[in-house]
């Protein structure tokens, strides 16, 4: 299976590797090569020290001979304790001789087989993994060791900074915390892999800290191409209007390298939803040219994909253009508007559950942790007087973030615990805006189903049912989070749901019991309660 994957299994059939090498395997490299990616990891950071035996490695080395021909490179996953776990040693410390010799000879191993081969990404003392911490040594004693055995082949380490180990009360401070005072310490054949925000791949997040904070350090950006928290593959969320947004904020010119977790499967179409290729896409070419627009970029892509006679009337595709270049905000509109955050599903991810408060789990896996809802008002409270996260970043936007007044309002809720009935730039109180904005989403689907429908003549039947049917989840998803989100908080604000909005048709119990049972490579169709509308 593929975590976070939506789109069947793994293309990766390591049961027959290398005897058998799926010609899959060759389109897969042509696909990337196309749109300019240039190297792959082929394994979970979540990694197996078993991808590092020689039985693997000579089924990766497979791989990589399909892949060279395309300018592709191929890496793996790193588990930091593989020379415990798969060299029989008693420690995996960084700084102790026997265990860099171990990491030398493995990378000796690998370049007899893969002359070419990338080298390691890492995910180090995070949700569970192995790391030099455990050893009371740095993340940059860990890298530097690793990326010293890698050094005379040419190979490269990509350092993940996705760490929230409890150092201040506020997570999305930690990673800041843990490796801002590290600048200047990693070899120069380590790169830091940043994620775009500073939690978890939210649908709007403002970028992380981290960025520009380290100017000694090569960096790089880590954005999430499979749709983990953007509905799965049932969804249409075009990112690259997301992308941009955070090029808006960090310079291309400051980054060493672009990762992006992929959403590609077994599936026929690759991604699941169709419409979900244009991710993959969109993530290549900006990878090359930042500076190129969302428009630009669906402008190549639709009509090579969607196929459409050159007699289709332009209102049509001027419509499935906005379809594409509107759904991200319609995403955000309908699941978490104005700087809400993690109010999420727990475990899968789809879904609202913003009363989940599971007793005895992490609190900052609760959504309670980053709404902070009460009787008066919402968000978290990152400002001055709260946790004071703004003063990770530059004095000219922390001056501006600070302040409740000056805050970009697709941030607030994420820097402010702001009242109810604060006013709004629209006039609206802090409730009736948070009503109208998932109103707002919801009815930017039905749009978007509309925009599709007036297409069919135009689109090859399969692919349009297809899409449809995907059309008729989310809009269905879009009304269950806004029921949701909205009952639940109006049990706090105590105001009334304003006349604009169409009133919720279930109660707050009955969509607190919709659960979901999910596996790694499925997207659930739950059937909601039934609904008129």
């Amino acid at each position: 299976t593929i975590e976070r994957g939506y789109s069947g299994h793994s293309i990766w059939n390591w049961d027959e590797l290398p005897d058998v090498v799926s010609p899959r395997y060759r389109e897969y490299a042509r696909a990337n090569a196309s749109v300019g990616i240039n190297g792959v990891v082929l394994n979970n950071v979540n990694a197996s020290s078993k991808i590092l035996s020689a039985e693997y490695l000579a089924k990766v080395a497979k791989i990589a001979d399909v892949f060279r021909p395309y300018g592709i490179k191929v890496y793996l996953s790193a588990n930091f304790a593989a020379p415990m776990q798969l060299g029989g040693l008693k420690t995996a410390d960084p700084l102790e001789p026997e265990v860099a010799a171990w990491w030398k000879a493995k990378a000796d191993e690998i370049y007899k087989l893969i002359p070419d081969f990338g080298g390691f990404l890492v995910k180090a003392n995070s949700e569970g993994q192995p790391g030099p911490c455990d050893f009371d040594r740095t993340h940059a004693e860990g890298a530097n060791m690793m990326a010293r055995a890698l050094k005379p082949h040419g190979g490269i380490v990509m350092w993940r900074a996705f760490v929230y180990s409890p150092a201040d009360a506020d997570r999305a401070k930690q990673a800041y915390i843990e490796f801002q005072p590290l600048d200047g310490k990693f070899d120069d054949n380590v790169i830091v892999q940043i994620k775009n925000g500073p939690i978890d791949f939210q649908p709007r997040e403002p970028y992380s800290p981290l960025f520009g904070a380290m100017p000694q350090t090569d960096q790089m950006v880590e954005f999430q191409v499979t749709q983990e928290y953007l509905g799965h593959s049932n969804h249409i969320a075009y990112l690259a209007p997301m992308w941009t947004e955070f090029f808006d904020y960090v310079s291309p010119s400051s980054l060493k390298a672009i990762a992006g977790v992929a959403n590609v499967g077994n599936d026929t179409n690759w991604t699941g939803h169709p419409m979900a290729q244009a991710n993959w896409y969109a993530f290549g070419r900006l990878a090359w040219n930042p500076q190129l627009s969302s428009e630009e970029i669906i402008d190549e892509w639709m009509p090579m994909t969607l196929n459409y006679p050159e007699n289709t009337p332009k209102e049509v595709i001027d419509g499935l253009k906005k379809m594409m270049l509107n759904s991200r905000e319609a995403v955000v509109d309908y699941m978490m508007p104005l700087g809400l955050h993690h109010l999420f599903a727990f475990g899968h991810h789809y879904g609202p559950e913003p009363w989940c408060d599971i007793k005895g789990g992490r609190p900052d896996w609760m959504p309670p942790y980053y709404h902070r809802a009460d009787s008066t008002g919402l968000g978290f409270n990152r400002s001055s007087s709260g946790s004071n996260a703004v003063a990770q970043y530059p004095a000219q936007l922390a001056k501006k973030l600070d302040n409740i007044n000056t805050c970009p309002e697709e941030f607030i809720l994420w820097f402010h615990h702001v009242p109810w009935d604060f006013k709004m730039k629209s006039g609206a109180t802090l409730w009736q805006e948070l009503c109208n904005r998932y109103q707002s989403g919801v009815e930017s689907v039905e749009t978007m189903q509309r925009q599709w429908t007036a297409a069919k003549p135009y689109i090859d039947p399969e692919l349009w049912n297809d899409v449809n049917e995907r059309l008729m989840t989310q809009a269905r998803d879009a009304n269950w989070w806004k029921e949701g989100c909205l009952l639940y908080f109006q049990q706090f604000s105590g105001m009334p749901i304003p006349d604009n909005v169409t009133p919720p048709v279930h109660t707050l119990d009955q969509l607190k019991g919709i659960k979901l049972g999910i596996s790694n490579y499925e997207c659930p169709t739950p059937e909601l309660l039934n609904s008129k509308r």
